[in-house]
């Protein structure tokens, strides 16, 4: 297995079974999804260097990752990145490094490789792991503000008076 698509709505766990799979509403795709707004070849799904991309067959309803729209050629779907097929929302587990990942990861044609850090692009780190980062960082900078005005005797700036 190469991966899960778990719906973020609920429902059963689609497992990725082959490097590449084709989806869409027609009982001849790899992974079928009976659903109206679903074309009948929605989207590709392919492993290159370790990592999902994902293409848009030209459907009616679109493919989006994480909220943003695939337009124009392959984009890359990182460890724990929604996709969303149609209005069906889908969270892609997956480990590159299971998958033959060896170095930084391949870029998108078409996307914003500056979307994601590196880290958080490998599943190395998460949004969350940033967010604290960023809170520890700001209390670290007013722990560094409240120990120069207690070394100033009060003051921020020795030479201007408060």
């Amino acid at each position: 297995m190469y991966g899960i698509l778990v719906p973020t709505g609920g429902g059963d766990n689609i497992p990725l079974l082959k490097k590449d799979l084709l989806v869409g509403r027609r009982e001849s795709c790899d992974i079928v999804l009976r659903f109206q707004n679903v074309s009948a070849h929605h989207c590709k799904f392919s492993v290159v260097d370790g990592y999902w991309f994902i293409q848009d067959l030209n459907s009616r309803n679109g493919v989006k990752v994480n909220g943003e729209r695939v337009e124009v050629g392959e984009r890359r779907i990182d460890p724990g990145d929604q996709v969303a097929i149609a209005k069906h929302k889908f969270k892609l587990d997956y480990s590159p490094m299971k998958l033959g990942a060896v170095g930084p990861p391949p870029s998108s044609v078409g996307a914003n490789v500056f979307d994601k850090p590196l880290l958080e692009r490998a599943g190395l780190q998460t949004q969350q792991d940033r967010d604290k980062l960023e809170k520890d960082d700001e209390d670290l900078k007013r722990r560094l503000e409240a120990a120069a005005t207690l070394k100033g005797n009060g003051r921020k700036d020795p030479n201007r008076m408060v």
